[in-house]
């Protein structure tokens, strides 16, 4: 009900501005003991090893350091992704470079992995007193040639290793130069082998396994999916993400602010992202979970999305248009008789 009533100032300032004030105060309202930590049992299940209270999760992207996960962690979310992060700090894409379109509960962003590097989020981690499931999502500098892609991963695999539950290796943005070409078959698979290789030798020092999830564009055609889905499965990935943010303009090719560059999130992506989970689910029969993300900015759209063969969901946009009433609006939809403790 506040977030309803605060979204239209918020959305008169400058989206990264707004981004900052609503978490600066969602951090001081938490440390303040003004938010009441929502009840998050909903629908519990053990995937790849780890326990989640409820399928709900947040999409890597709005806490890319990991700077908020004790306020976050109190909004009712079963897990949180942070990140992404790479080796070394980046200041990303020139500004502006996130772009609302409220006519169509969307987003353009081409913020280009914008971080405060891998040492700063796993100091943040330690700091942070979340006992949840914690994904991190790795990716690569922009400056690093794409051919030695591989290194970054390692690099970010290595350091976020022991911090972890799962890490996601991001190779679909759309926003830094090149990095999609590593869906491409034989750089997939390369790209894969390395990195099991490392989680075997990780596991080993740490003494824990840390699945390894791949998130994926929905800008793929159907031998492209296939492709990908067979080398998931060939090299014993733990999970796919489905999906990125679009390139596609379709159904708002007509509005000024689509010409912008950058990869497309919100109502538009709803559609397009459910069809790659449900032929990833057709492609692996049930071998690894999927994680549906995507448009998702109602209790149906998720609803769509679990039919659709998620067993996970993640938000990010519907946060932004809707906040955290969102997560409790979908918790109550798929778990009819849950209620939040008050």
């Amino acid at each position: 009900m506040l977030y309803s009533l605060l979204r239209p100032l918020l959305f008169k300032l400058d989206p990264e501005t707004a981004h900052r004030v609503t978490f600066s105060a969602l951090q001081q309202a938490h440390r303040l003991g003004l938010i009441r930590k929502a009840q998050t049992v909903c629908m519990p299940h053990t995937l790849m090893g780890l326990h989640f209270p409820n399928p709900i999760g947040l999409a890597a992207g709005l806490d890319k350091n990991g700077e908020y996960l004790d306020a976050l962690a109190a909004l009712g979310f079963g897990f949180i992704e942070i990140g992404t992060v790479t080796p070394r700090p980046q200041p990303g894409n020139p500004t502006p470079r996130i772009f609302r379109i409220p006519q169509a509960q969307a987003i353009i962003n081409r913020l280009g992995f914008n971080n405060h590097g891998v040492d700063q989020l796993v100091s943040n981690v330690k700091h942070s007193s979340y006992q949840g499931i914690l994904g991190i999502n790795i990716g690569k500098n922009f400056d690093t040639p794409i051919e030695h892609a591989v290194d970054d991963y390692q690099i970010g695999l290595r350091k976020v290793y022991q911090h972890a539950s799962y890490v996601t290796i991001n190779i679909s943005s759309p926003n830094t130069q090149n990095l999609r070409q590593l869906q491409a078959a034989d750089a997939l698979d390369r790209l894969l082998g390395q990195l099991k290789l490392e989680q075997a030798e990780l596991t080993q020092q740490c003494g824990k396994y840390v699945p390894l999830l791949v998130k994926i564009a929905p800008d793929l055609d159907t031998e492209q999916i296939a492709s990908i889905a067979a080398l998931l499965q060939k090299h014993c990935i733990d999970g796919v993400i489905a999906t990125n943010t679009t390139l596609a303009r379709t159904g708002i090719d007509h509005l000024s602010v689509s010409q912008q560059n950058g990869g497309l999130s919100g109502a538009p992506l709803t559609q397009r992202s459910t069809a790659v989970i449900q032929q990833l689910r057709v492609l692996l029969q049930g071998s690894l979970p999927i994680i549906g993300v995507g448009g998702i900015l109602t209790a149906q759209d998720a609803r769509d999305k679990m039919q659709a063969g998620a067993s996970l969901i993640q938000l990010y946009t519907g946060l932004i248009y809707h906040g955290p009433s969102l997560i409790e609006e979908i918790t109550r939809s798929i778990c009819p008789e849950w209620l939040p403790k008050g």
